[in-house]
């Protein structure tokens, strides 16, 4: 009888999944393998549910890499939160007769899969790195599938809204996905050449006050004024809401891993009625939209990059599985394959995956900050303090008073 490959996908979409699933179909079929992808994630495995997977055949998926979305589905379904709902994956994959175990998502996705591992013994699982968030433990110049993909995207959306912005004259406070780290965002927004984007790496301490974040985007406004200009585009990572007290953004929801249902929170209204407020106090007219953008980007249709990456993962993946290997994520790393065993991606500290975090030393960063329209240390000495203030309709020593912790002074 044929040993048989599973794929599941968990989390949110990102481009490229399909490739890895091509290809890793593709490989496995080559081998005389039975492959089945399991709809939903983890969502029907972990109700001992045999009945939402599907046979996948080379015909089926040899042109499917072209494709946004994933043809299996995918869910957040967390089977984590009990040993009983690990056991029961475990269980139905032992009565569908699965020998190997590819899985595709993030850094929740990863945790349940090492978890698996550990609970079926004949197991053999390998985890693909997916997330346009570019935040799972693998070297700094290794991105995740889909995050070069979900950057073109947006940063040709981000070029519209400056558009429109210069049009209209008026600001747009965009929201990017992103829960713990700011790379989307500031792809995003590097690429583009927002006026400034702002991420919570920024931040050292383990909450900012609201009235910091409003003061780093009035400055950049003031600041905008002061150049002639009465419009601009701030580009906010999602993971500025995590390090923000709940209570000032509204009620709190949850996803199956716990995680905050970040999207359901409105950052960008929030600071714009606060920016706005605070500018027309002091007779400063300005119009702010805010919008949010994540959603749109997580099923394009996967770049030239994003493509070939993935099949070489997918293809990986089966490879690694069918020479022997398991209980690690496939990663390739200057054209090698580089498994990371699933022991080296937990912090010590929670139990749960490292998140890679913006190096805001790095200097790639500092690029990237050099070109930002926003308040900086320099602009707080000499003559600049006096125009400042003149834009922002202050005295002088009240601007300094007000944003000298915003440059870090």
């Amino acid at each position: 009888m044929p040993k048989t490959l599973a794929i599941l996908v968990g989390g949110g979409p990102a481009p490229g999944i399909n490739a890895v699933i091509a290809a890793a179909t593709i490989e496995a079929r080559n081998h005389g393998l039975r492959v089945l992808g399991c709809y939903d994630g983890f969502k029907w495995l972990v109700e001992g549910d045999t009945e939402h997977v599907t046979e996948l055949e080379i015909n089926d998926t040899s042109r499917i890499h072209f494709d946004g979305g994933s043809i299996i589905r995918t869910s957040r379904t967390n089977p984590t939160k009990s040993p009983e709902g690990i056991n029961r994956v475990a269980e139905t994959l032992k009565r569908l007769d699965v020998d190997h175990l590819i899985t595709i998502g993030g850094d929740d996705t990863a945790f349940a899969a090492s978890r698996v591992a550990k609970a079926m013994d004949r197991l053999t699982v390998a985890h693909v790195p997916k997330t346009i968030d570019n935040d799972l433990p693998l070297p700094s110049d290794i991105p995740t599938f889909g995050f070069t993909t979900a950057c073109n995207l947006g940063k040709e959306l981000v070029r519209n809204l400056m558009q429109d912005a210069a049009t209209t004259e008026r600001w747009f406070f965009v929201t990017v996905m992103g829960r713990r780290a700011g790379h989307l965002a500031l792809g995003i927004g590097g690429s583009a050449a927002a006026t400034l984007t702002v991420i919570a790496e920024e931040f050292p301490e383990t909450q900012i006050p609201l009235d910091r974040l409003v003061d780093v985007l009035e400055g950049a406004i003031i600041k905008r004024r002061a150049q002639g200009r009465e419009h601009g585009v701030a580009i906010l990572s999602e993971g500025l809401a995590e390090k923000l007290d709940p209570a000032t953004l509204g009620p709190v929801e949850r996803d199956a891993f716990g995680n905050v249902r970040l999207s359901e929170l409105e950052l960008g209204r929030v600071l714009k009625d606060r920016v706005t407020s605070s500018l027309r106090s002091r007779g400063v007219d300005v119009t702010i939209v805010a919008k949010d953008m994540g959603y749109e980007l997580r099923c394009s249709p996967p770049g030239a990059h994003d493509i070939q990456y993935c099949r070489s993962l997918g293809y990986w993946a089966t490879r690694f599985l069918l020479e022997g290997g398991s209980n690690a994520m496939v990663t390739i790393q200057a054209g090698r394959l580089v498994p990371i065993p699933f022991g080296l991606m937990l912090d010590p500290k929670t139990g749960r995956i490292r998140v890679r975090f913006v190096d805001v030393e790095s200097e790639m960063y500092q690029t990237l900050s050099a070109y930002m329209i926003r308040l900086k240390p320099e602009d707080l000495d000499g003559p600049r303090v006096a125009a400042l203030a003149r834009a922002g309709n202050m005295d002088a020593d009240a601007f300094v008073r007000r944003f000298s912790s915003t440059v870090g002074r």
